[in-house]
């Protein structure tokens, strides 16, 4: 008798998305409240006691009148751990944000069929989402204003 395992097939939790999407907005609208008004940029220092281990900028990249881009980095990292980077677009009039690039990767579909070429998750683009708050609440709690070099 041979058994076959059939997995479910992965739907989108809409909004389950969408919140984390809300979520994404205000954490970026607190880390930098001017996004609307031009084009600008914001340095967050995240250190562990006295010690530097990041920096997160913020710059914005297009502003039109209900969206923005922006890209989302981190700079000085730790040497052995690869420096993350992505494009949100931000929907103003929606108050939602929604990672639309990471690394060289651009467009994400909501769903991928598993396995394929690109060894993209099924639901990368949550996943994505999911990180890109849990960063920006992270730089939120740990995070302070990099004071300028004189």
């Amino acid at each position: 008798m041979v058994v076959t395992l059939v997995r479910d097939r992965y739907r989108v939790d809409l909004a389950g998305l969408q919140a984390v999407c809300e979520s994404n907005y205000a954490r970026l609208l607190r880390l930098l409240p001017a996004m609307r008004d031009g084009a600008s940029e914001r340095r967050v220092a995240l250190s562990q006691g006295e010690r530097l281990v990041g920096v997160l900028v913020l710059e914005v990249l297009e502003n039109c009148p209900y969206t923005s881009t922006l890209r989302v980095r981190q700079e000085y990292a730790l040497p052995w751990l690869p420096s993350p980077q992505m494009e949100v677009r931000v929907y103003h009039d929606a108050r939602m944000a929604e990672v639309t690039g990471a690394e060289n990767a651009r467009r994400f579909r909501s769903i991928y069929p598993y396995p394929n070429a690109a060894m993209h998750q099924p639901d990368e683009k949550s996943q994505l989402n999911l990180f890109l708050g849990e960063w920006l609440s992270h730089c939120l709690a740990c995070g302070h204003e990099l004071a300028p070099v004189l």
